[in-house]
């Protein structure tokens, strides 16, 4: 029987307070877990801004609609507006979470600075971002966390090293076919589980995808008898494309393909016999600037 895990980013003060709990009782209707991971320190969003001398990053913010989803508030953050601590005004709602039953993990300390930086930055400041994250996981938790999904897909060799330094046991930071456990310079590292299908955001606005028909471009692209991680975001699915995930979910019951958690699935899987490989600089269609992706 085929799987999709169910990844859930959450990036913003806004999608904490309110996508999360939407999630929460949209998937408590369908019967299904997923993995839930927070950025835990303060909302930058609106220095993303800056992107838009990026190729592409134009055409997704008319395609997707930025200001309906995220709000303007949101997109005053860290300009405007200071940037509010995520952790400590929305710790409550990320332990919801966990009270339902779903995974939760980390998805970074600043999402805008993490994404706009890692790339270029050296193991020190990486090994930084990635310590605030952890001890305020922990501090919201009680716990250390266990799974970590890279803020927009942005990884340097220096975080793959540290992940396992760090007690995390899965990984899904990148973009590919299948999982497999990433080699850097001879040492391998925690095993990745990419994100195998397009997001809401790269598909709608593109070769006629809307939001009523979004559901059955998945549902096909999922059909091929493998199993899948699909990202979806607690700002968009979490809101206004609610109704797509919901259709999403109930299109996976019906064609018998099974929901879970990230950490649910990796647990049936022997890492011993995942395939090695690389991690490099690569693009996704529908999506500006490049990714960590699976390497050939």
């Amino acid at each position: 029987m085929p799987v999709v895990v169910l990844k859930v980013d959450v990036d913003t003060l806004r999608g904490t307070r309110e996508g999360v709990p939407a999630l929460l009782r949209l998937f408590g209707r369908h019967g299904v877990r997923g993995t839930f991971l927070f950025s835990l320190g303060p909302d930058h969003t609106g220095r993303a801004l800056k992107r838009i001398f990026r190729p592409g990053f134009l055409q997704k913010v008319r395609r997707t609609s930025v200001t309906s989803h995220y709000g303007l508030r949101t997109l005053m953050y860290g300009t405007l507006l200071p940037g509010p601590d995520i952790g400590r005004r929305a710790a409550d709602r990320m332990r919801d979470a966990a009270a339902a039953g779903h995974e939760t993990g980390v998805h970074t300390w600043d999402h805008v600075l993490w994404q706009d930086y890692v790339a270029q930055r050296d193991p020190a400041w990486t090994e930084r971002q990635m310590l605030l994250a952890v001890e305020r996981y922990v501090e919201i938790f009680k716990r250390p966390p266990a799974v970590h999904g890279a803020a927009g897909w942005q990884m340097n060799d220096a975080a793959l090293e540290l992940l396992g330094r760090l007690g995390y046991r899965v990984a899904s930071d990148t973009r590919g076919r299948t999982p497999f456990v990433p080699v850097v310079q001879g040492r391998e590292c925690v095993p990745q589980y990419p994100t195998t299908l397009p997001t809401l955001d790269e598909l709608i606005g593109r070769d006629g995808v809307t939001p009523d028909n979004a559901h059955e471009v998945l549902l096909r692209q999922s059909s091929d008898g493998r199993d899948h991680v699909f990202t979806l975001h607690a700002e968009l699915e979490g809101g206004q494309l609610a109704p797509v995930l919901d259709r999403l979910l109930a299109g996976w019951r019906a064609a018998g393909t099974t929901a879970c958690a990230l950490g649910d699935y990796a647990g049936r899987q022997d890492a011993a016999g995942l395939p090695r490989g690389s991690v490099v600089r690569g693009t996704v269609e529908g999506r500006s600037g490049d990714l960590a992706v699976q390497g050939p």
